[in-house]
């Protein structure tokens, strides 16, 4: 199919500075610095510095703060509150990606268009789930865009990471779990059986606990590891769950654990080799974006006569939803996927640790 161009569309176009809606004169998620910025959620390809005023979710806004600095001119709204902005309507509804997160609602003269943001459709108590909106025109993402990607349910999932958990403390070692910081980790911590043994952190994950905990969700107790003076026996017979972000695999704050058994949880997991290419003893299925079936349900629900696909597997989806006779195309912009996740949560670990 062919690349859409700015005029292909109404009510938002893409600039060089990001989605723009001309009729309210804002912003969607912008990668350039702008006067007024909806934001769909957190993560740094989604939130980036430099605009004048952002508007995102208030269960959003502590993390917005961390990402965009004390500074920043924030306003949190409610789901489905009703905004005017020009001559458009706006409203924010769930998304079911990480606290805060939203698909963005614009109408005009009963025309409306949704930008979804990141989502998914399985269960997570960390998050309100998907609310998928009727409208006009639907902006997907499309990160595991492709029919091999069947995620198993995070029942399941968690069933996994506390067998393996306990069998490494069975056999005197630390487990360490790597996951995104912002919603992978706290989804783990929200799921995982605390009973087992003590939980401990990295910097970058304890931040964001905080703000979840902040916001009334719940999560296992932790300790950040930086409070802890142990020696390397003594994490050895600690049967110690660590969570941390990607880009701590390999890196010297490693050496301090002594014998240790290294997880990832990602989507990622569901491709054979993965997890031998990272070195790791397991990987576990969990995902924060939808999987395949999951992308093809929130589309048939919104029941738009026009959906655009961005960053991830676009192609395949677009190719795909023409076959079944929805008009579709891919739509070219500056946001990533969980492809791109650890490059967002390094970067980002780095500036909140």
């Amino acid at each position: 199919m062919s690349q859409l161009t700015a005029d292909d569309f109404s009510l938002v176009r893409v600039t060089d500075r990001g989605l723009y809606c001309q009729l309210g004169d804002f912003y969607i998620d912008p990668w350039r610095p702008v006067e007024r910025a909806l934001i769909t959620h957190g993560h740094s390809d989604h939130a980036r510095m430099g605009s004048a005023h952002y508007v995102g979710h208030k269960h959003g806004l502590g993390i917005l703060r961390m990402r965009l600095g004390e500074d920043a001119d924030l306003t949190g709204v409610e789901y489905s509150e009703e905004l005017t902005m020009g001559a458009v309507k706006v409203s924010f509804h769930p998304a079911g990606h990480i606290l805060g997160s939203s698909q963005i609602r614009m109408e005009y003269r009963g025309f409306v268009t949704v930008v979804s943001g990141d989502y998914k459709t399985q269960e997570d108590s960390t998050c309100p789930p998907i609310e998928p909106v009727k409208c006009n025109v639907f902006i997907s993402e499309s990160t595991f865009g492709l029919p091999i990607y069947k995620f198993p349910s995070p029942a399941s999932v968690m069933d996994e990471i506390n067998a393996w958990w306990q069998a490494n403390k069975e056999a005197g070692k630390v487990s360490i779990i790597y996951a995104y910081s912002l919603g992978k980790a706290q989804r783990i911590l929200a799921g995982v059986d605390a009973s087992i043994g003590p939980i401990y952190t990295h910097g970058a994950v304890e931040a964001l606990n905080a703000v979840y905990r902040g916001a009334g969700v719940k999560l296992a107790d932790t300790t950040y590891v930086g409070n802890v003076e142990f020696s390397r026996d003594q994490w050895a017979r600690s049967g110690a769950l660590i969570v941390a972000p990607p880009n701590a695999q390999g890196s010297t704050w490693l050496r301090k654990f002594g014998p240790a058994s290294e997880a990832f949880a990602s989507g990622w997991m569901r491709i054979r080799g993965t997890r031998r290419r990272r070195s790791l003893d397991r990987g576990f299925v969990l995902s924060d974006h939808a999987d395949w079936a999951g992308l093809l349900s929130v589309i048939k629900a919104t029941e738009a006569q026009r959906v655009l696909i961005t960053h991830g597997y676009a192609p395949p989806l677009v190719r795909y939803l023409a076959e079944s006779g929805i008009s579709a195309d891919s739509l070219e912009t500056a946001y990533g996927g969980e492809d791109a996740e650890e490059i967002k949560e390094g970067g980002g670990d780095e500036e909140i640790r």
